[in-house]
């Protein structure tokens, strides 16, 4: 199991902000070439980019290079320079359908085959409704088998189908973004991989960030991007279980294991029944506790 609770993103070539990240607690950095790059400064980045995932130790840490879209000039020369000492993962934005998955694929292995990488070493997470064509064609994106992640985006999205905001007043999404939302959760999960929620733009609202990290978390979601080191630490709070979450798990666990012997599969637990469904969701619960235990 991969953790990824925060995913935080790094300006690429600020040296400063990488040395800050390297500090907290996030489980990935997203070492960023596309938003955070002026069109003259993109090669002067990838070359820095390239550069730390050779010489700087991470740690623990995830290494993901989100680059700039398929079709874009700089696509290619972004995987062709970090494949050299290659990330863990890459973020690619801007996904449109599976055909497109298939062709980013397909250049990561060159580059891995090139170089004498392992195949199909380096994952990728995907930005799924960044446009109107991937938010539809959401479903089949994470069918690949490199594909590690799923994640969202509300502000491109926003951009691109002309929304004047994508929030209600109160906070909540505007419908379309919202199923949005629930979309990228299925289609993640439909096929084994991981849903990661999209960023909470205001970093100064930490309460507003809490209750939807917890809001993710009851959904199904596993960690979310950040965008501010302040949101680091509600965010992996959000997305660890309580340990009584995990003690009510292994007791449950425990439970399951007696009554199956008794060849029963649904009963009476602390006054509501449970069956099947209840045994996996604390089976990942206790998987979730094991992985990040592993970590420290």
């Amino acid at each position: 199991m991969t953790i990824r609770r925060a995913a935080h993103f790094v300006p690429g070539a600020n040296e400063k902000m990488l040395g800050k990240s390297l500090e907290t607690d996030a489980d990935a950095l997203i070492l960023d070439l596309e938003d955070a790059v002026t069109p003259e400064n993109k090669d002067s980045a990838r070359s820095t980019v390239s550069g730390w995932l050779e010489h700087v130790d991470f740690g623990r840490q995830e290494r993901v290079v989100r680059v700039n879209p398929l079709g874009s000039p700089w696509f290619e020369r972004d995987i062709e320079e970090t494949m050299g000492h290659p990330p863990d993962s890459y973020l690619i934005p801007k996904v449109n359908n599976a055909n497109e998955v298939a062709q980013i694929d397909e250049a990561i292995r060159e580059h891995e085959h090139a170089n004498g990488h392992t195949d199909g070493g380096v994952k990728l997470l995907l930005l799924g409704t960044e446009t109107p064509q991937g938010f539809l064609n959401i479903g089949d994106l994470a069918a690949n088998p490199r594909v590690d992640a799923l994640t969202w985006g509300a502000e491109d999205l926003s951009a691109a189908i002309g929304s004047r905001t994508n929030r209600n007043p109160d906070g909540t999404y505007l419908p379309i973004f919202e199923h949005a939302r629930v979309m990228c959760l299925l289609a993640a999960t439909a096929w084994g991989k991981q849903p990661l929620d999209t960023v909470f733009v205001d970093f100064n609202d930490g309460e507003g960030l809490r209750v939807e990290c917890l809001e993710s978390a009851s959904m199904g979601y596993t960690g979310k991007i950040t965008i501010h080191p302040s949101q680091i630490e509600v965010v992996n709070e959000s997305f660890t279980p309580s340990d009584d979450e995990v003690s009510e798990a292994k007791e449950l666990l425990d439970l399951f294991a007696a009554k199956e012997a008794e060849g029963v599969m649904a009963f009476s637990f602390k006054g509501q029944m449970v069956d099947v469904p209840h045994l996996t969701r604390a089976r990942k619960i206790v998987e979730m506790s094991e992985a990040l235990t592993n970590l420290t």
